[in-house]
């Protein structure tokens, strides 16, 4: 597989994996909890894992910004992630090109216009594999589970919080020294991921990609990922 493919699965591992929204983005954005006034309790990694967990099957939007130094401007992908009930994980590309990439039963299929299709085994790339393996406790909220893989640090109130993973695994931890998750109550916003090699990987979730309509700045698109208040509209 080329290392340039690489990143990219890791953030589609990262997100699928994660319990993604089953319904409408407005039915996905639940209060944070009951109790008035608690949404500024501190957040903390058992409340964060036990609001975001969801079964399969599960699909969310998406808005990918890839930076370079020949553009103005992030390039923007748009898309849709799914996790399908028999665990298969796709990201399917809308804009600015047409792409499915599924992961299903350990191989990794990628189809794209006008092109034949590849598939190639997870073995091959083994920080993948146990980026999926590790991840399955997410959908579970299991904490003792996903500390066996990773150390967490959360930061902010249940009204906006983010969960930093750093990863155990040797071979994932050669790749990516660490991904956030923010979020606001229930809603999962954004994955930021940053490789060894540098740059952060940024991808908009859910409710922050419609709020992302129009927004081309790369300094508002960072604050709307993490949930600035000002960027949207005051929280």
């Amino acid at each position: 597989m080329r290392e340039s493919r690489r990143p990219l699965l890791l953030a589609l591992l990262l997100t699928t994996t994660l319990p993604l929204h089953a319904g409408p983005i407005e039915q996905a954005i639940e209060p944070a909890v009951d109790v008035p006034g608690s949404v500024d309790s501190p957040a903390g990694a058992d409340w964060v894992l036990a609001k975001i967990a969801r079964p399969a099957p599960a699909r969310t939007p998406f808005l990918e910004l890839r930076g370079s130094a020949l553009l103005k401007a992030p390039l923007r992908v748009v898309g849709e992630y799914r996790r399908e009930a028999d665990d298969a994980l796709i990201r399917q590309v809308l804009s600015p090109y047409t792409e499915t990439t599924t992961i299903a039963d350990g191989m990794v299929r990628i189809e794209r216009d006008g092109r034949a299709a590849r598939r190639f085994s997870m073995s091959r790339a083994p920080e993948l594999a146990a980026l999926q393996a590790s991840f399955g406790a997410l959908l579970a909220g299991d904490r003792e589970r996903l500390e066996q893989h990773y150390d967490l640090e959360v930061e902010g109130s249940r009204r906006a919080w983010s969960l930093h993973l750093s990863p155990h695994d040797p071979d994932l931890a050669a790749r990516v020294s660490g991904m956030t998750l923010y979020g606001r109550g229930a809603e999962l916003r954004c994955i930021e991921s940053t490789p060894v090699d540098g740059g952060v990987q940024r991808s908009l979730l859910a409710g922050a990609v419609i709020d992302a309509e129009g927004v081309d700045d790369p300094a508002a698109l960072q604050a709307l990922c993490h949930g600035d208040a000002a960027t949207e509209g005051g929280g």
